[in-house]
């Protein structure tokens, strides 16, 4: 795996968390909820090749 891809998804990692709690402050739950659900699907997005690569893998292993 790359570092760059590994630091991508700690920063989004974090973005969220911050902004989650300033938002749980603040009284709007809901939105922070999008936000985690948002986060979530954004470094799904970015780890799918990555995901993709593994499932090759695996097949390539077991001769699927």
């Amino acid at each position: 795996m790359e570092i760059t891809l590994l630091l991508k998804v700690v920063g989004v990692g974090i973005l969220v968390a911050v902004s989650n709690q300033i938002l749980s402050k603040t009284g709007r739950d809901e939105l922070a909820t999008w936000i985690t659900v948002a986060g979530i699907v954004l470094v799904l997005i970015m780890l799918i090749g990555q995901i993709g690569g593994l499932f090759e893998s695996i097949r390539t292993i077991f001769g699927i």
